[in-house]
């Protein structure tokens, strides 16, 4: 059973992979075998990921790159080839979301910036590594999308906007490429602890309301997220492609009680 999630002699890109929901990723795929290319805009950030992997005894490497600039993820993706000679597992994880309001408001370099960030440059990645995973006939991508992605927002739209595409490129890339034994899932959390939510989570009116709804009661943490990830780049998810896994405490499945408030 213990090999059904062991990824010794596999490769992986994170991106967004200096902290949060990344991070954690990363430091988990490096601890059940793989070797991690942690990438975020920030060299030094990533850095500090990959020494906390290396002195657990994990392999990793550093390489900074923007998501929203082509020629700086295809350097990422040399660099971890040139590293580690293949990659068997993508990460998609970094995002953007410059933008905290109605639709109704929202400034097209705004929107432009959510949506190529937070979609075209996972569909940048995939035409980058994808072709060389079908060659070999195995290969798996992640996206880390949101359940805003399956619900409106007043404020998060067109994030979730982005989010939804996220989980339909999945399934689009999971038909195109299964034939030739490639898997495209996407993971979709709830509200995780992590900096990039911070602005949901430290109102304290909001927390209070995003728990009660939520039949755990609580918010998640980043590590909560990165076991699946563990799975689905593992044999263990061998079958599975074009799905969304939601890990939202329960939030989507429907609110505990009315609230007394």
């Amino acid at each position: 059973m213990e090999s059904l999630f062991d990824l010794s002699g596999r490769t992986a890109i994170v991106t967004g992979g200096s902290r949060g929901i990344g991070k954690a990723i990363a430091i988990r795929l490096a601890q059940h075998g793989a070797k991690v290319m942690v990438s975020s805009r920030k060299l030094d950030a990533c850095q500090k990921v990959v020494d906390e992997i290396r002195a657990a005894g994990g392999t990793a490497e550093a390489h900074a790159a923007n998501i929203s600039r082509k020629e700086e993820l295809q350097g990422l993706v040399d660099a971890t080839i040139a590293a580690f000679g293949r990659i068997d597992t993508l990460v998609c994880n970094a995002a953007l979301n410059p933008y905290f309001g109605p639709a109704q408001n929202i400034p097209d370099e705004a929107y432009d910036r959510i949506m190529n960030g937070n979609v075209r440059s996972n569909l940048w990645l995939c035409q980058m590594v994808i072709p060389a995973m079908a060659a070999r006939g195995d290969g798996n991508v992640i996206f880390i999308s949101s359940i805003g992605g399956l619900r409106g927002s007043p404020v998060l739209g067109i994030y979730g906007v982005s989010k939804a595409a996220d989980m339909q490129l999945a399934r689009a890339l999971a038909v195109e490429w299964g034939p030739k034994g490639v898997r495209v899932n996407t993971i979709a959390p709830g509200l995780v602890r992590t900096d990039f939510a911070r602005a949901l989570w430290e109102d304290p009116v909001n927390l209070k309301k995003r728990t009660a709804d939520s039949p755990l009661q609580r918010i998640g943490e980043p590590d909560e997220i990165a076991g699946a990830a563990v799975f689905l780049a593992s044999p263990a998810a061998g079958f599975m492609t074009g799905q969304t896994m939601v890990i939202d405490g329960g939030v989507t499945a429907g609110a505990p009680r009315v609230s007394e408030d």
